[in-house]
């Protein structure tokens, strides 16, 4: 059974359509704050999503063959305290914001020693010291960790969304450092065309990957900003897919 964190209601909505569909695994929707959640609510979950959005990581591990009854935890920590692009929303204000929720989804780790743990974050939050802190603690607590920056236009999505792909191993023999290894993108310049729009090259600056996710004309405003904040803060599931598959072929079956 999977357990879905996920504190947005219309996040966790759409969920529970996306269950109710066939289109995830069946689970459990939690729409308390992750500050809330305790260990003994997850005792009866074998594969837990934290910070679940829309569920691009459940989607990913169907897509890669990872077996329904292995093990694992997967989150997407909220990208805002380091994202260039939330600055005018408040954002990017690093360790400092109280969207930075990392430690928070670490005391459940430290306390429940999930077996293998799956996570994504904005490149931008390398160059901050995220990466370095994250991967630290997990070391500390016993787990080989590993990254990898792959951009989704090197899987056939037509926009960059570099994006900083990590695990922890709790089996692992404690691999080379941490720091990650950056994917150059495998892409044309065609991909990347943007018609001359000065707003749409701001878009593309700020890296809002999500630009290119808008709904056809004729829905309301408020739905497309519904499904732009939907998208916006999902990962790409073909994208971790291959990061899981990677992992699976390394002799983690």
């Amino acid at each position: 059974m999977h357990y879905y964190n996920e504190f947005d209601p219309k996040a966790a909505a759409w969920l529970r359509e996306l269950i109710r569909q066939g289109h995830i695994p069946a689970g459990d929707v939690d729409e308390r704050s992750i500050t809330d959640v305790s260990p003994y609510d997850l005792t009866n979950y074998t594969q837990c999503h934290f910070f679940a959005g829309i569920g691009g990581w459940s989607l990913a591990l169907r897509l890669a063959g990872w077996p329904a009854t292995r093990p694992v935890w997967t989150g997407s920590c909220p990208c805002q305290p380091w994202s260039i692009g939330n600055v005018w929303q408040g954002g990017g204000k690093g360790f400092d914001d109280a969207r930075h929720l990392w430690p928070d989804w670490y005391r459940l780790i430290r306390q429940c020693r999930p077996s293998v743990i799956l996570g994504e974050q904005v490149v931008n939050a390398v160059g901050k010291g995220w990466w370095d802190s994250t991967a630290g603690d997990l070391e500390i607590s016993g787990y080989a960790v590993g990254a990898a920056v792959l951009p989704a236009c090197a899987f056939g999505a037509q926009h960059a969304r570099k994006r900083l792909f990590w695990l922890a191993d709790a089996g692992g023999e404690g691999w080379q450092r941490h720091q990650p290894v950056k994917c150059l993108p495998v892409t044309t310049s065609e991909t990347f065309t943007v018609d001359g729009d000065a707003l749409a090259r701001a878009r593309h600056a700020l890296d809002g990957d999500s630009s290119n996710l808008l709904p056809c004309d004729g829905l309301s405003l408020q739905l497309a900003r519904d499904e732009i904040k939907g998208y916006g803060n999902a990962i790409v599931p073909q994208v971790a897919a291959e990061f899981i598959r990677a992992f699976l072929e390394s002799g983690n079956t």
